[in-house]
């Protein structure tokens, strides 16, 4: 399913970061309650099952899987660590809980860590289409969820539309497109760098529209998008 014209791939993104995928996840007539119980009882599923594959490892198992490896070299390039790994080993090895509300929250970073590629949330109806999926230069700047403006790294992939960026990979999504009460289009994006593949990208995209259509049962997919760069 195609978003024509809401969303494009820059060439310099392509150039940048070669075997790299991103993909879009756009729902209308979502609904984003503060909990509902088919999510949580998801999400309690999740938990249990990261906890069950990870008790007897360790930091080490964790840094071994291959989506956290493909993450990790990404991240290293700019001296940071890729912020899923650690809420992975918060919840498999120290019995955290995830977090169950918003549900269109909830339902993000609970696919997120289960499948443990980085993934962006906004309300589609804040954003300016069309939204481009880019590289920055570093004289980017935008404010963070925490109210914070952050400048972009030079290399970072990132996405923007007509008002400025809404999320990069290294700084996660924007505040003035966040996911709010009252949300009732939703925009996810994905960014996955070389070693994680479009396949993987949509599967993630799918996982998450089921988990969405748990407690919003009457939302329908405008688009489902994935974007590799060869």
């Amino acid at each position: 399913m195609a978003m024509t014209g809401m969303f494009s791939v820059s060439d310099a993104w392509r150039s940048a970061h070669p075997g790299a995928a991103a993909g879009v996840l756009v729902m209308r007539n979502v609904t984003n309650p503060s909990r509902h119980p088919d999510l949580d009882k998801r999400i309690a599923e999740c938990e249990a099952e990261l906890q069950a594959r990870f008790h007897a490892s360790d930091r080490t198992a964790v840094r071994a899987l291959p989506s956290i490896q493909a993450y990790t070299a990404y991240y290293k390039r700019y001296k940071k660590t890729y912020h899923v790994q650690l809420q992975l080993e918060s919840v498999a090895l120290k019995g955290k809980a995830l977090p169950r509300s918003p549900a269109l929250l909830g339902a993000m970073v609970m696919t997120e860590l289960t499948n443990l590629l980085l993934t962006a949330g906004h309300d589609l109806d804040v954003i300016h289409a069309p939204v481009a999926l880019d590289v920055a230069t570093g004289r980017e700047r935008y404010v963070l969820l925490g109210g914070q403006e952050q400048a972009l790294q030079a290399g970072d992939m990132m996405m923007a539309d007509g008002q400025g960026v809404i999320s990069s990979v290294l700084y996660g999504p924007d505040q003035r497109t966040r996911l709010r009460p009252e949300t009732r289009q939703v925009f996810f994006a994905v960014y996955a760098p070389p070693g994680i593949g479009e396949l993987a990208v949509a599967r993630h995209l799918e996982d998450l529209r089921t988990a969405v259509l748990l407690f919003a049962p009457d939302a329908q997919v405008r688009a489902l998008d994935v974007h590799g760069s060869r």
